[in-house]
């Protein structure tokens, strides 16, 4: 349905629309699951390979926080009656694998592969956000409030790791990078 001058469209949700929604919502939450887990890996990876104890700290912190996204993905799908599993999240499978590379085509030790690191993290976060955003919403339609509010807290926490790594950026990596 179209909306009009601001107007918000309206429709009646009818059980086979609903059923074609938690579908895609589950399959949603499926891929997310995944990708946090695979998530968790490739953050340890990117602290090892860090090169400002800020950053590697901000990894670190970001590593404890994507396992209790994990553990939040487990709550929800246990309260909406599905079994936590994931399914293969290839666009996380293709931005974990873009960090690889920046680790590999930057000299260790350097301003340089952190800046290439938080660009790395920060389309990792986007993802995350855009991904947990759309959640909510659809678990806000489907009428999973306390799993909007769950996705909620979790889209928070995304949103201000990407915060913190635009600050790291702006307060000396990029700069620092600038001189290499």
């Amino acid at each position: 349905m179209k909306a009009t001058k601001g107007k918000k469209a309206t429709k009646q949700i009818t059980e086979q629309d609903s059923a074609k929604l938690k579908e895609l919502f589950v399959d949603g939450l499926k891929d997310i699951y995944w990708a946090e887990k695979n998530l968790a890996k490739a953050l340890t990876k990117m602290s090892k390979n860090a090169t400002s104890e800020e950053l590697k700290a901000a990894f670190e912190q970001h590593n404890t926080e994507t396992e209790e996204h994990a553990a939040r993905l487990e709550q929800i799908f246990e309260q909406i009656g599905e079994k936590a599993q994931a399914k293969k999240c290839a666009a996380m499978e293709g931005l974990i694998e873009e960090a690889n590379e920046i680790i590999e085509s930057t000299d260790k030790g350097t301003m340089v592969r952190d800046c290439g690191l938080i660009m790395a993290a920060q389309k990792v976060e986007h993802y995350e956000i855009a991904s947990y955003g759309t959640l909510r919403n659809i678990a806000r339609t489907l009428g999973h409030n306390e799993v909007a509010d769950l996705l909620q807290q979790t889209l928070d926490q995304e949103g201000e790791t990407d915060h913190k790594l635009t600050e790291l950026a702006e307060a000396y990596v990029n700069e620092e990078a600038s001189v290499e």
